[in-house]
């Protein structure tokens, strides 16, 4: 069984930043892949971020691209977002979620098999 555990989350200013740290436990394949995710009040669950744990390659939509930055620390099973230059549409609850299959493409916000209880990021205006 694999338990994610988020941290990190808050209030800020907008134009400031947070990381997010997402620890894993338990069995965690290599070649598996961890996401971030969003959702806002009243809206869908956005798929904002992705890294693969073994080639350390990433994913990031548009909306985040140039603002956001994820990171992984493979000998402490923790995967990192460091997100800059919030805005207040930032504001939403963010999961981390572990896709422990191999041929799910980076880009794919489906195929998640754990889910951490979400950490929420506040960006006052």
């Amino acid at each position: 069984q694999v338990q994610l555990i988020e941290s990190g989350g808050g209030l800020v200013q907008a134009g400031g930043s947070l990381r997010l740290s997402c620890a894993a436990s338990g069995r965690i394949l290599s070649n598996g892949r961890m996401g971030w995710f969003r959702q806002a009040p009243g809206k869908e669950r956005e798929y904002v971020a992705g890294i693969r744990w073994s080639a350390g390659s990433t994913y990031y939509a548009d909306s985040v691209k140039g603002r956001f930055t994820c990171s992984r620390d493979n000998a402490k099973n923790t995967v990192y977002l460091q997100m800059n230059s919030l805005k207040p549409e930032n504001t939403a609850t963010y999961y981390c979620a572990l896709d422990s299959s191999l041929g799910l493409p980076i880009t794919a916000p489906w195929g998640m098999d754990y889910w951490g209880k979400g950490a929420l990021v506040t960006v006052a205006s």
